[in-house]
């Protein structure tokens, strides 16, 4: 009797042919590997006054890197035919050139679209002719800890290297040095190495649902992703403006204690007070009421203030945000507008959310009041217990930055107010006599 040896091949394969297999086959396409290199300036040579050949030698061969491309690797996904690639900002940080190259062997010159560091997102672009694989974005809002996910990225230059692993957890909270928290993470433990930054988590279904970014460098197995919907609402600010436009609430939270907790008849902790609700901001507008506890943000629950900012920070101007608030014993969900601060309400913002009455400066003013320069803005009055007089501000002093924009002019100011990315953190350059010093606002 004949056997077809080739038909017994294909129904083995067909069998091996798992849905997993199916999704790396399905994705590996739109996956991208990201070359980039940056040009510095060589730095000062320290020992130039030494009159040692032994010293220049030294130098050059130590700091010869500092004069060259700094080549470093990143993944990236494409994620719509136009050739829009997501990838993390910390891959793309400071590069001069960024080059990527395809499972196809083809390779492109990219350009950057948008950057954003708070949420270390970024988008890049390639054009071509030729058809470009890319694999939409899916959603998020409804993983499970324990179902199957897969990573694809370059770990150390290897390409398109796949690895696979379970959900662990959801919503985690990474702190990034002192002052820096990104939130609402998905926490895998599919291998993430150097390299894999910036390429996509995907489930079983090949569907994209995150954006690796992360590894816990003091233990393996544990690997971190930006939930997609986090960045649906970055991604769409960056194709569009090239920067995010974070807008103001005109609501200011404190951290809850022991005593609130038992006071609001809580039985864990979690959720953040409501201390002040600005007059006819959009909180107040949407109902928003000074003693509210915030348990929820979009349905994910609020664990402190901290993890607060950081779950608004992937909300940008026009979007809606849906808090679930414990009032008089009962939740109650309310829906906020984020909106950017008007121009015309800026000085109102400035006297209510930072304490501060400020007019122009002046050549005639400054010689008048001895002042140290005749740029900037001039604090006139503190209020009491404002996060101004908290910090130490005084009548008097100069603010002659907001976070990094050059304060010469009112017109100056109103711009940077006006255009905050995140009006409850304000880094101020205060000028007082001659002498400069940062502060940093929290409202």
């Amino acid at each position: 009797m004949f056997v077809d040896a080739s038909f017994g091949l294909e129904t083995e394969l067909s069998r091996r042919r798992t849905p997993l297999v199916v999704a790396v086959e399905k994705v590996s396409p739109a996956v991208v590997n990201i070359y980039t290199s940056e040009t510095g300036r060589s730095p000062l040579n320290p020992f130039r006054d030494f009159g040692n050949p032994l010293f220049d030698q030294f130098f050059n061969d130590f700091f010869s890197q500092n004069r060259n491309n700094k080549k470093s690797l990143g993944s990236g996904v494409i994620i719509n035919k136009e050739g829009y690639i997501i990838t993390n900002e910390h891959v793309v940080a400071r590069a001069s050139e960024i080059r990527v190259a395809l499972s196809d062997k083809r390779e492109f010159e990219a350009r950057v679209i948008g950057a954003d560091t708070k949420s270390d997102l970024a988008i890049i672009k390639i054009d071509s002719k030729q058809f470009l694989p890319f694999v939409p974005m899916g959603r998020s809002d409804d993983l499970m800890i324990g179902e199957q996910v897969l990573a694809i990225g370059n770990p150390f230059g290897l390409r398109h290297t796949v690895t696979t692993g379970i959900i662990s957890a959801l919503n985690r909270n990474i702190r990034a040095g002192k002052k820096k928290v990104y939130s609402d993470f998905i926490q895998v433990d599919a291998s993430i190495n150097p390299g894999n930054s910036g390429g996509p988590l995907l489930n079983i279904n090949g569907s994209l649902i995150g954006i690796n970014t992360a590894i816990y460098q003091k233990a393996e197995g544990i690997g971190f992703a930006i939930p997609i919907d986090d960045a649906k609402r970055i991604v769409d600010e960056l194709i569009r403006f090239g920067k995010v436009r974070r807008g103001w609430l005109g609501v200011s939270v404190q951290e809850m204690n022991s005593q609130l907790y038992r006071h609001f008849k809580l039985d864990r902790k979690k959720g953040v007070l409501v201390v002040r609700v600005v007059d006819k901001s959009p909180a107040d507008v949407a109902g928003l009421m000074r003693s509210d506890v915030i348990l929820a943000i979009g349905g994910h629950e609020v664990t402190g203030k901290t993890d607060f900012q950081g779950r608004m920070a992937s909300y940008t101007v026009d979007n809606k945000v849906r808090f679930s608030v414990l009032r008089n014993g009962k939740i109650k969900e309310v829906e906020v507008k984020v909106i950017s601060i008007p121009k015309q309400y800026v000085a109102e913002f400035t006297r209510e959310w930072l304490g501060l009455q400020v007019q122009q400066n002046s050549p005639g003013f400054a010689r008048k009041n001895r002042l140290g320069t005749s740029k900037g803005m001039v604090v006139m009055n503190v209020v009491p217990k404002s996060a101004g007089d908290r910090i130490g501000i005084s009548p008097g002093d100069v603010i002659r930055q907001v976070n990094q924009d050059r304060i010469d002019t009112e017109e100056d100011y109103n711009k940077s107010i006006a255009g905050l990315s995140n009006p409850d953190r304000i880094l101020l350059l205060v000028q007082r006599g001659r002498q400069g010093y940062y502060v940093t606002l929290e409202p």
